[in-house]
């Protein structure tokens, strides 16, 4: 890896400066692979990263330089992020021992390794812990994916602000560092589904030193060095990808008010405060037009709105093009505010997410109470050459000795599989990926994969010559990027894919079958699947890709995810319109038989997200019957924190547009009913659902639906299940009787009995 450093040019919009003078040099972020290397790195990489004072003393360790903490259990393989961390830091020359899934019921736990030369850092794990612990409808889970066994039980809710707490009862005045996608989650005050109700930033919770957001490769090594230079935590404080908390802010740095919402009451619209240099609107369905006149609110405005809405203020009439970007924050309204007003804490989501392009970023600015969050511009992507260095350090990918024989679905799922990428710029409205990962594409090298193949097919035990997924956060999008680098550096579109595929956006998919037949090429390997998400808007744009990946990837079944049938919800979740699934659907079948297979599209649907009405759920389980679906496993909308849909249930009005007080209501169903009765049309062919269904198709006056004839969606009569009272009375001549296994086989049919 030592010739990363020569081959990486830093690219200088994505710099941060050293100093807060507006005169300050731009320093350019240092290669991943670049830095000297501490003095440790005589010790050599471990065989596997330790977990006790046993394997410290093997290794002939003294203490450790950091020690991670997680929530989940330590494999050491590059889809868990303990091991990305821990090996990379081991890469710099440090010590690194691994905490995971500790009792947290006491500090004990958190003292096994000694106490850190320089810092602890703690994660959730690869999921946050209350998404871990508890389904869509609140119920507790019994199990753990990330657990030996999948034992359920062995995290805490919100582990970081609990695995903080402890680490700092066990060593008090050791920085303490969180990161991870629970951390990255919450970084801004954000609705909480768990508790219904808006919670600080995780950092003045977990009372931590500093959070790293997004993937934290440039912040962790940075940090982890100038610690080791001896700088204390709280002066470092122009790293990329960082949060801290700060009770002044700095001299030299130019404030931008963003509190101001385009309410009726305001006489002249403020300054777009996302304006490119050239004075054009970067993104103009997503912006308020730029006004030239200066900002004042109209003499008509309410007491009440004063209170809740701050006019932007650009002092002796400068405009934000003037206004360097390296030495200017964005003042997000408080704490204290967005919890009291869902229409300001819409606006905060907004600017919040139109603040996420690396290029054109600026720094964020939170009130909580007397101190301010600060959190600087979003990491720089990594290189080609930097990601193929950080998948090629030396992880044994297979889960730690210390768990035995025990399972781990997670591993399972990811042993035999090849993350090819990160990143996504799909900006679906409920996913976590782009909030954590970015809108720009990292990849692999074609090289790097393909060793990485080899390296499962000689070493890893039980391989059995399949390849159980090539793809990343999305099957297709690797090496997929905008056309010039200088327009990818000032956009700030939420999706490259919708309301339409950017013009910009280069589609073209022929590299990705090239990596795809020299991968099933290879000796050992007798098939390389696609199971990651598949954009098939993005796949029929290359025909010759769907023939590929029809004729040589699909083991059967190709899962798809449209989400819904219907333009409102659709439109809420930045998803293309059905049309768009037909016409992959079309080409689908067109391939598979030529191929002269048996292969079937497995669709995915979400009941209750936010726009969704009953009429919609209820055309949507239309939609399946006719097409002859009958799905089994139903996601239910999760409010996960910082999502657009998670504003939008929490707000009821639609961030992806310019807000003020009479912009567009979006209803959200809420309630264990509402919810279940959304998730009850999708799964129509489930007898226990009928009951439900028919109340709602007769409230909603379509009882038209009820019924048995090819149109209709719900039988009128319930069937008798052995061992069950009948909830409905017979309608008919003819009763229904269950007649197959018993309540709960998967097998049945329903017989006529007279």
């Amino acid at each position: 890896m030592a010739n990363l450093a020569s081959n990486f040019t830093p690219v200088s919009p994505y710099s941060m400066p050293r100093n807060v003078s507006n005169n300050a040099s731009v320093q350019p972020s240092k290669a991943l692979f670049s830095y000297r290397k501490y003095w440790a790195e005589c010790f050599g990489p471990a065989p596997v990263l330790p977990m006790s004072r046993e394997e410290m003393d093997q290794l002939g360790w003294d203490s450790c330089d950091i020690i991670i903490v997680s929530g989940d259990a330590y494999v050491d393989h590059p889809s868990f992020g303990m091991a990305i961390m821990g090996r990379l830091l081991e890469a710099q020359g440090f010590r690194v021992g691994i905490i995971a899934q500790p009792d947290w019921k006491n500090k004990n736990a958190f003292m096994a390794l000694g106490k850190p030369n320089l810092f602890f850092g703690v994660t959730a794990g690869n999921m946050d812990s209350m998404i871990n612990r508890y389904t869509a409808d609140l119920k507790l889970r019994s199990d753990d994916a990330y657990t030996p066994n999948a034992e359920g039980g062995k995290r805490p809710d919100r582990a970081v602000l609990v695995y903080s707490q402890r680490c700092r009862e066990a060593y008090k005045g050791v920085p303490i560092i969180i990161g991870g996608i629970e951390a990255s989650l919450r970084r801004i005050a954000h609705y909480d589904y768990w508790s219904n109700k808006v919670r600080h930033c995780v950092l003045f919770d977990a009372k931590a030193d500093m959070l790293l957001f997004g993937n934290a490769d440039r912040a962790i090594v940075e940090v982890a060095h100038r610690l080791a230079n001896g700088e204390a935590i709280a002066d470092i404080q122009d790293v990329r990808g960082t949060g801290f908390i700060r009770k002044q802010m700095p001299a030299g740095w130019t404030e931008i008010d963003s509190t101001h919402i385009d309410d009726k009451s305001i006489a002249t619209p403020s300054r777009n405060p996302y304006q490119s240099p050239s004075g054009q609107n970067d993104q103009s369905n997503n912006y308020t037009k730029p006004d030239n006149k200066g900002c004042q609110i109209s003499n008509a405005t309410s007491a009440k709105e004063d209170t809740a809405i701050k006019v932007l203020d650009l002092k002796q009439q400068q405009t934000l093009a003037k206004i360097p970007i390296q030495t200017s924050y964005i003042r997000l309204p408080s704490y204290e505010q967005v919890k009291a007003d869902q229409i300001v804490y819409g606006h905060a989501s907004r600017v919040f997410h139109l603040e996420t392009n690396p290029g054109n970023a600026r720094a964020l600015v939170q009130r909580h109470g007397s101190r301010d969050l600060w959190l600087n511009a979003p990491p720089i992507p990594l290189s080609t050459e930097e990601l193929d260095g950080v998948f090629e350090l030396p992880y044994t990918r297979l889960p730690h000795p210390v768990y035995g024989d025990a399972k781990m679905p997670a591993y399972e799922m990811i042993r035999f599989s090849i993350n090819i990428m990160r990143g996504c710029f799909g900006g679906c409205s409920f996913c976590s990926i782009t909030e954590h990962e970015g809108r720009i594409i990292q990849n692999r090298s074609e090289d790097s994969v393909i060793q990485e193949i080899e390296k499962i097919r000689d070493s890893v035990p039980s391989f059995t010559g399949i390849i159980s997924d090539l793809g990343g956060p999305t099957a297709n999008m690797w090496q997929l990027q905008c056309k010039s680098k200088q327009i990818e550096e000032k956009c700030r579109r939420l999706s490259c894919v919708f309301p339409g595929i950017c013009k910009n956006l280069k589609t073209d998919q022929t590299p990705l079958i090239s990596l795809y037949r020299r991968a099933r090429e290879l000796q050992g390997v007798k098939k390389v699947l696609i199971a990651s998400g598949l954009r098939y808007d993005l796949a029929v744009r290359t025909p010759e890709y769907v023939k590929e990946l029809v004729t040589h990837h699909v083991g059967g079944y190709l899962k798809i995810a449209p989400e819904h049938t219907e333009d409102s919800p659709l439109s809420k979740m930045m998803k293309p319109g059905i049309g768009t699934y037909d016409r992959f659907k079309t080409m689908f079948e067109k391939y598979t038989r030529e191929a002269g297979k048996e292969q079937y599209l497995i669709p995915y649907f979400i009941a209750a997200h936010p726009g969704t009405t009953e009429t919609d759920m209820m055309n949507l389980a239309l939609w399946l019957k006719a097409n002859k679906f009958r799905i089994d496993q139903v996601q239910t909308f999760y409010p996960s924190p910082l999502a657009n849909a998670t504003t939008m249930y929490h707000s009821g009005r639609n961030p992806l547009h310019r807000l003020n007080r009479s912009s567009e209501k979006v209803f959200s169903a809420k309630g264990l009913k509402q919810r279940r009765l959304h998730k009850a049309f999708l799964r129509y062919h489930d007898p226990k659902n009928w009951p439900l269904l028919r109340d709602a198709l007769k409230r909603m006056g379509r009882a038209d639906l009820i019924g048995n004839g090819k149109h209709q969606l719900i039988p009128r009569t319930q069937p008798v299940i052995p061992g069950e009272a009948p909830r409905y009375a017979a309608a008919t001549q003819h009763t229904l009787r269950w007649d197959g296994n018993k309540r709960g086989g998967k097998k049945g049919t329903l017989k006529k009995r007279r």
